[in-house]
């Protein structure tokens, strides 16, 4: 009778949480719907009368052009700029710089696809997901062709700035490896000195616990439990895929065109081939989930490195406090109905009793604080399988100058998603954050000498 009553638990679970996902998924795509026409009617009837280009002249004769771009990296589910109309992933911050690219990688490709695509979207080109990989997880070679990169004179005496939300902060470490490797076949130039700062907002660093809720089995982190949201979320992609809707994939596109799973391509059996897990991204397991997990995780960490020459800053986020011992939610308005049964379920979580842990000296209190989405242990800095130079921070001027090759975390309160999409919620947290990195990068960060902005006459 109990089995029973902890099924129908569990099934409740299912269907609250699917639900809630849903409407959220809704109400993006519905703000970034109705902006995209408020702004076409506001330009068909309110049409200014002559288009003025007024240039300004910087005093100080540097261009803007000769900064090195911030780029801005989303998590999953996340898109670029292009996509979702006007909507802004990042909630609007690329508009407190001169100088920052957004760039739209798939969504839930996993971390390698997603870090090759980067690289070509910068430097320009046809997109090379590389033979052994695409012969080994069943897609084409090839992708999107970018005829122009957004930063082609990107070398080692022109570096970027990056900046990575959840899992875009994993992509970037590792695009840095691949660039440290010569990863890239026809550029035999390139080194981790491309990169000249890694900072994370909620950066996946070291996997995370949701994984396991959300469906990945915890025994070994590749496979889905047959029931569970991430089923769910599976079919709904692969049938979005397969209908191969264009105008809507150009509006969101969840980054598996070089699967081919549209419905020109497979066929009706193709399809029903990919929903029974014979075929497709889920069925080889080149998706991001797996990558999330703390399995997943470790065995990439295990190939990427700390490099001496380049700076890394976190913002390591948490929703929970302990009361008695007992970590439990940091209260209840100031956490997204999204996330707050999410912040509740691994504030609680439990490793199984019938699993090996994934690593010696595992604890399961070292994983109960999270921000909803990722551990709190998991954001600090890369710690699994080998832990990493680190040092928290607790005020900004204290780790003034500087030192590369160290990660510099700082632990903020705030749910998993407060500092994107909605500009409004975060309030004067929002800027705080977003400024002191955008400062950091233009005054603190820098090899040779400190650049010259543009409002900066000498």
């Amino acid at each position: 009778m109990i089995r029973w009553w902890i099924y129908a638990l569990q099934l409740a679970e299912l269907l609250v949480s699917s639900l809630v996902h849903v409407l959220y998924g809704l109400y993006i795509f519905s703000t970034a719907v109705a902006g995209d026409l408020s702004q076409a009617l506001t330009d068909r009837f309110f049409k200014p009368n002559a288009n003025i280009e007024v240039k300004s002249e910087d005093p100080s004769g540097t261009n803007v052009d000769d900064l090195p771009p911030i780029v801005l990296v989303h998590g999953i589910f996340g898109f670029g700029k292009g996509k979702l109309g006007g909507f802004s992933y990042f909630a609007g911050a690329e508009k407190k710089d001169e100088r920052v690219l957004v760039p739209d990688l798939g969504s839930l490709t996993s971390i390698y696809d997603r870090a090759r695509e980067l690289f070509y979207y910068l430097k320009g080109g046809q997109v090379d997901y590389g033979e052994e990989h695409s012969k080994a997880y069943g897609h084409s070679q090839f992708g999107r062709i970018y005829d122009q990169g957004n930063y082609p004179q990107w070398d080692e005496d022109h570096p970027i700035h990056f900046v990575g939300h959840s899992a875009g902060a994993q992509v970037v470490r590792v695009l840095q490896q691949m660039l440290a490797d010569k990863k890239f076949k026809g550029y035999e130039d390139t080194s981790e000195n491309w990169v000249l700062s890694i900072t994370s907002l909620s950066g996946a660093f070291n996997g995370t616990t949701r994984t396991y809720f959300d469906g990945m089995q915890p025994d070994d982190g590749k496979t889905m439990k047959p029931l569970s949201l991430l089923q769910l979320c599976r079919v709904g992609v692969i049938i979005y895929d397969w209908l191969d809707i264009s105008w809507l994939k150009d509006y969101y596109n969840f980054g598996f065109d070089h699967f081919n799973m549209s419905r020109k391509k497979l066929g009706a059996w193709g399809l029903v081939d990919c929903l029974l897990g014979n075929a497709g991204p889920f069925a080889t397991g080149d998706w991001i989930l797996t990558d999330l997990t703390i399995q997943g995780s470790m065995g990439m960490n295990s190939h990427l490195q700390t490099f001496p020459n380049t700076f890394y800053f976190n913002y390591a986020t948490k929703r929970t406090t302990k009361i008695l011992g007992v970590t439990v939610p940091s209260g209840i308005l100031g956490i997204h109905p999204l996330l707050f049964i999410r912040v509740l379920q691994m504030s609680q979580w439990r490793h199984p009793p019938d699993v090996p842990p994934p690593y010696k000296g595992y604890r399961d209190e070292d994983w109960q604080e999270n921000d909803g989405a990722l551990n709190t242990i998991s954001m600090t800095h890369p710690r699994l399988p080998i832990e990493h130079p680190s040092r928290l921070v607790v005020n900004d001027s204290d780790c003034l100058p500087l030192q590369p090759g160290i990660w510099y975390y700082k632990i903020v309160e705030a749910d998993h998603i407060l500092f994107i999409v909605n500009r409004e919620r975060a309030g004067v947290q929002f800027d705080l954050i977003y400024d002191s990195i955008f400062e950091r990068c233009r005054k603190h960060v820098f090899r040779k000498t400190p650049q010259t902005l543009p409002n900066q006459a000498p």
